[in-house]
């Protein structure tokens, strides 16, 4: 399993929001370049990169920012929010992007999203973010009124290869991860899923490992001491 350490965008800054509350924001490092190239001095292949403000108001904000984090360390990134253009996309890849993260726009363009997994393949993950059983889009803010597990099935069948899975009611409280999601997952899915949500401990790595996902984001976690990103890639081989 891949640890994929997070780095959330807002106003160029690293931050990390509390159950995807844009009202209840730490800002953790004012240099997300910093924080990379740490994560890269650390042993990870991956990085996982959201762009806050462009999730919330549909474009890319932050994407100059974006850019300097990957031209600036070796690791593989993957990037989500705001995009939702085939314009976009194309400017995340041109630049090195190792996968982009379809969200709203995988809900509510199906014509674009097929458009991107043509063109790109598995470049193109989708971000499923689930609150009250449901997906939530645009910034988590809205309920799109699709069933979790009834969308995963429907992207699989449109040949998405990667989707990112986020218990949104488990994000940034440091309370674990929702195993019983992910068992579910695993077992009606042939996807490679990317766990998202309440990775608190050493031990919430070693359980979601020996479900045998494809990788696991770490967010809150590493910024604030709990888990220590060397250590979890070590419990995920």
């Amino acid at each position: 399993m891949k640890i994929l350490p997070a780095i959330d965008i807002y106003n160029g800054k690293a931050v990390r929001l509390f159950q995807g509350n844009y009202n209840n924001m730490t800002i953790y490092n004012d240099d997300p370049v910093s924080v990379a190239k740490n994560f890269e001095s650390l042993g990870s292949e991956w990085i996982h990169v959201v762009d806050l403000e462009g999730a919330k108001i549909g474009k890319a904000v932050n994407f100059d920012t974006i850019k300097n984090i990957k031209s600036s360390c070796g690791l593989k990134c993957e990037v989500g929010g705001g995009i939702r253009n085939f314009e976009t996309v194309e400017r995340y890849i041109n630049f090195g992007t190792d996968r982009i993260i379809l969200g709203t726009s995988a809900v509510t363009d199906k014509n674009f999203l097929i458009e991107c997994v043509k063109n790109f393949g598995e470049k193109i993950a989708v971000g499923v973010d689930i609150k009250n059983g449901n997906v939530a889009i645009k910034g988590w803010i809205e309920d799109s009124n699709l069933e979790a597990i009834n969308f995963c099935e429907k992207m699989q069948d449109l040949g998405v290869k990667f989707i990112i899975c986020t218990d949104i009611s488990k994000d940034g409280a440091m309370k674990g991860v929702n195993l019983s999601l992910y068992k579910t997952l695993k077992s009606k899915l042939n996807l490679n899923i990317i766990a998202s949500g309440g990775v608190s401990s050493i031990e919430d790595v070693k359980k979601l490992s020996e479900l045998d996902l494809y990788g696991a984001i770490i967010g809150k976690a590493y910024y604030t001491g709990a888990i220590n990103i060397h250590d979890a890639i070590e419990v995920s081989r």
